[in-house]
């Protein structure tokens, strides 16, 4: 035990005698690497604070919107527009000063993943894209990490461990073995888009720290090569078991070359198309041409527009109302995250074969953060 103070903090989970101080110890010598700083990776970064994890790093290059308050419980409303990895940070050091935190404020690639991942003992993914979640699998498998993989839509949440041998069945699969190939972009809603009941990322990431105090201190029975699945509408629980897909090891990276040189948002189809256009060709095209934009999400869907000129058109009313709209020769549609708009832009090329038609890559919501980071730049 470090000290009289450390005892009482942690008396309640050292009495257990499954646990006891060979536990606590164990929890402090521990190195977690909390990927994702959001809705998953708020209450597991909280949980394992209060536990004792004794070196806890964070990665996360975003920043705080007032759309996260809802589930990020983290934050308040004075922390909007500061970066998520060093406000938790600060947050979690003034709650527990004994933890060594490390902060990692960048983008997780295929180049820094390998050095980051390497210098912790277990990864857990709070993450929300499948590209990210590809390389992070990726990068535990070659590195030989435990994986605590979680994901949450609407009212349902998966939770499960990957990359650790169960012994008893001599088994051990990793996320491609649950999912061999990404769906495609355009037919996978994300929670900006097909929204998220606010509990439900803090019970899944709260399970999820929950396997990393078991597999740090060896008690009861992690899921292992399993995924548990909850629904919060009728706490419905069911498990699953994961088996090893033989066509996985094709394509799985097997070294640090092979990890560099993998493409991720190609493998997930999310590379910008050619009718793509970036945010700041977008501002360029907007403020020096004569273009038509249109959003192409529901009429309630959040956050409003008011910066720019647009008309509004569901993509669910899209092929009836498009015709009977006075369009110029160039327009961008744009939707939430940037994929019902690519629907829409294909719509419009079958009718209008002669305009020039663009999808703003990213969507609105990534418009936004732009615009934010420039304000925080300033």
């Amino acid at each position: 035990m470090q000290n009289k103070n450390s005892y009482n903090r942690y008396q309640r989970q050292i009495i257990l005698k499954e646990l006891g101080s060979n536990g606590q110890q164990k929890l402090f010598k521990a190195k977690v690497l909390v990927v994702g700083a959001g809705g998953l990776g708020c209450p597991a970064l909280q949980y394992l604070a209060a536990a004792g994890v004794g070196t806890i790093g964070i990665v996360d290059f975003d920043v705080i919107e007032l759309s996260n308050l809802q589930r990020q419980t983290l934050y308040n409303i004075d922390d909007i527009g500061k970066y998520k990895a060093i406000t938790a940070i600060q947050k979690l050091q003034a709650f527990n000063p004994e933890i060594n935190f490390i902060t990692h404020c960048l983008k997780l690639t295929n180049i820094n993943a390998l050095s980051i991942i390497v210098n912790y003992d277990i990864v857990l993914d709070g993450t929300d894209n499948f590209a990210t979640r590809y390389l992070i699998n990726d990068a535990c498998t070659i590195l030989n990490k435990p994986l605590i993989y979680g994901a949450i839509l609407r009212f349902e949440g998966q939770v499960g461990v990957f990359n650790c041998l169960d012994k008893e069945k001599n088994l051990q699969t990793n996320y491609r073995d649950l999912f061999p190939e990404p769906p495609e972009p355009t037919e996978v809603l994300s929670c900006n888009e097909a929204g998220v009941l606010g509990v439900l990322p803090g019970i899944i990431g709260t399970l999820q720290a929950t396997e990393v105090i078991k597999i740090i201190t060896q008690i009861g029975k992690p899921l292992y090569n399993k995924i548990l699945s909850y629904n919060v509408l009728n706490n419905f629980f069911y498990e699953f078991d994961v088996s090893i897909n033989k066509n996985n090891q094709t394509i799985i990276p097997q070294t640090k070359t092979e990890f560099e040189n993998f493409n991720y948002d190609w493998f997930c189809g999310i590379k910008k198309q050619p009718n793509e256009i970036s945010i700041n060709d977008f501002e360029a095209l907007r403020t020096n041409e004569n273009i038509t934009i249109i959003d192409v999400r529901e009429y309630d869907e959040m956050p409003f527009v008011v910066e720019f000129k647009h008309i509004q058109i569901p993509l669910s009313l899209f092929e009836n109302k498009i015709s009977n709209q006075t369009l110029t020769n160039k327009i961008v549609v744009f939707c939430q995250s940037g994929k019902r708009s690519l629907q829409a832009l294909k719509m419009i090329q079958e009718k209008n074969p002669a305009i020039q038609v663009f999808s703003l890559h990213g969507g609105i919501e990534a418009w936004k953060k732009h615009q934010l980071k420039n304000l925080i730049n300033q």
